[in-house]
């Protein structure tokens, strides 16, 4: 669903449930694009007035009426809510919180966040794919076997932060999935890998040189 679509559902809705003002409630029902929309959220809330009980009128209503019009006004007795009124007390608490969740589950969900790692000579060597939730996923896309006595390890640098923080090591078969607790994956994020002792860094952060390097960004076109 587009912005524009989802902007007219949601003054559909609105003006179904009453909440726009006089101005914007005339612009809606004048809109014969609109027609539509709000036809479709009638239909969706009309099970709703069964929710009101059928109320007869007080039964010396016709003669207070008569008294009314033939001399001094009665007095007016207490008014009682009619069924849309008790409609909206019951069901307008509910109805948005219905469409609000229907407003957030029609939100397109962002994009993955990828990258392609990259050697000091610009080839690529490993891709990564990061989800909004945490998970971060490592696939090498052309594996090269670790020099014998050291490891590979896996790092990441969100903007702003003053040390990159370890995503553990990578296997020898360049394939690792990952969900740190200290960070969160994010849009400019930077993911490199190491050439680190056996057992990874002692110290925290990276000791050796950098073999692959790459920035996080949104995939285009998922």
């Amino acid at each position: 669903m587009s912005p524009e679509e989802e902007e007219r559902e949601g003054l559909a809705a609105e003006y179904v449930l009453g909440t726009l003002n006089a101005a914007e409630a005339r612009a809606v029902r004048d809109d014969p694009e609109m027609a539509e929309a709000i036809a479709a959220w009638e239909a969706r809330l009309a099970p709703l007035q069964a929710l009101a009980l059928p109320e007869a009128p007080p039964p010396d209503l016709w003669a207070r009426i008569e008294s009314s019009l033939g001399g001094a006004p009665a007095a007016r007795p207490p008014v009682r809510a009619g069924w849309f009124t008790r409609l909206w007390a019951i069901g307008s608490t509910a109805v948005a919180a219905g469409l609000t969740i229907l407003m957030l589950a029609n939100r397109p969900a962002p994009p993955p966040l990828m990258t392609v790692l990259l050697s000091d000579q610009q080839a690529p060597a490993f891709l990564v794919e990061a989800d909004r939730g945490g998970e971060i996923r490592l696939a090498a896309l052309n594996n090269q076997p670790t020099p014998e006595g050291r490891v590979r390890q896996l790092w990441a640098l969100p903007q702003g932060a003053a040390a990159p923080t370890s995503l553990g090591l990578v296997p020898e078969d360049g394939r690792i999935v990952v969900r740190p607790a200290q960070i969160r994956p994010e849009p400019g994020m930077l993911i490199e890998i190491t050439l680190e002792p056996p057992g990874g860094s002692p110290i925290g952060r990276p000791t050796g040189p950098v073999l692959f390097i790459g920035r996080l960004l949104p995939a285009r076109g998922v």
